[in-house]
């Protein structure tokens, strides 16, 4: 019984709870803070060298079964799993996560065979369509694209360029201008 008001069941709970709220200070609070926001931080660190040590594994095992392939590029998409065209056995194999998240999907003709390629941002973006391509191919896993550039050096060359025909255009107009006087 509280100031005659008699409370029982879920009030008497959240009147409990709203008391323990009003008895911790802000001292306390923060210190609370600081702890959840330390438990987050360890966890993150450590799935992160979780998932780091599982990525060398994979690359370990990439880089051992890739072989060089010369491929002709039909088609190239970010898509969903479920609406490209993979083997039943790739589709199976793939986790669960993956079915709902976007992917990188390469359809490409190697030899006399139409097959649907993955890759990785980085390889999707050298790759262009209606080309012919030399490959590292791990099964349906394109690894790396050989002699092409990347396209962080292709916009630093076109930058560079731009930048020096900016300067010459700068220069002549100085000249002509010189010119006239």
């Amino acid at each position: 019984m509280l100031s005659g008001i008699h409370l029982s069941g879920e009030g008497c709970c959240i009147l409990r709870n709203t008391v323990l709220l009003a008895a911790l200070g802000a001292l306390d609070i923060a210190i609370l803070v600081v702890v959840i926001i330390f438990a987050v931080g360890a966890g993150l660190y450590f799935l992160n060298r979780w998932a780091s040590n599982r990525y060398a594994g994979q690359k370990a095992v990439i880089d051992k079964n890739k072989q060089v392939a010369q491929i002709y590029v039909i088609d190239k998409r970010h898509d969903y799993s479920k609406n490209v065209n993979l083997p039943k056995q790739v589709q199976s194999s793939l986790p669960k996560l993956s079915k709902y998240i976007k992917m990188y999907f390469v359809q490409a003709k190697i030899g006399p065979q139409i097959a649907t390629l993955m890759t990785d941002k980085s390889v999707y973006r050298m790759i262009a369509p209606k080309k012919t391509l030399k490959v590292d191919l791990a099964g349906v896993y394109i690894v790396g694209v050989r002699g092409a550039k990347p396209p962080e050096e292709i916009k630093k060359a076109r930058r560079e360029k731009a930048k020096a025909e900016k300067e010459t255009a700068k220069a002549a107009r100085k000249a002509a201008r010189g010119a006239k006087k």
